[in-house]
């Protein structure tokens, strides 16, 4: 009796845990935090004009899923200001998250909740899911050529404006 009471309670628990672990609606894998190279420019149009930013993916299942979303052209993202740090907008689809605890800088880019993105322009900590940084601005100078520069936090917060911006986000080739 002791022998099948033993073997009920160890399926019992095999079984729980099966289930628990199969309910998770969220994908978490280690994020290394380290970029990657996966490059992406983002087109800015605010009420300060229009910017074009260049930017790398880190390394996690979630920036390699917008990697392969980018794949199939560009995205465009109509996107709000959020509590004075973030733009924030919809995916129009779900990607893996990767949810960790962190205090986001300037040049993050953002998974919120799995369907939304967001570009920071100033700190919060919260549980997000990095998806990469913002590194430069190419500015246009005479005729064709551009030229790569660094971006500062008021760089930044001035390309994004005050109110609301259209973000056009494709894969640098």
């Amino acid at each position: 009796m002791k022998r099948l009471f033993a073997f009920l309670m160890t399926v019992f628990l095999l079984a729980s845990t099966a289930c628990a672990n199969g309910n998770s609606k969220e994908t978490i894998s280690s994020d290394k935090g380290e970029l990657s190279d996966m490059k992406i420019s983002i087109q800015i149009t605010s009420d300060s004009g229009k910017s074009e930013l260049t930017a790398t993916l880190v390394d996690n299942s979630s920036a390699t899923a917008f990697y392969q979303l980018l794949k199939k052209g560009p995205l465009t993202v109509d996107m709000q200001d959020y509590g004075n740090f973030e733009k924030v907008g919809p995916l129009g689809t779900t990607l893996p998250r990767n949810d960790t605890q962190i205090t986001t800088t300037s040049g993050d880019i953002i998974l919120y909740q799995g369907n939304q993105i967001t570009i920071y322009y100033d700190t919060n900590s919260w549980n997000f899911t990095r998806l990469g940084k913002v590194l430069s601005t190419l500015r246009q100078s005479s005729g064709t050529a551009s030229s790569t520069t660094s971006i500062t936090q008021a760089e930044l917060k001035k390309i994004l404006g005050k109110g609301d911006v259209t973000a056009v986000f494709n894969i640098i080739e």
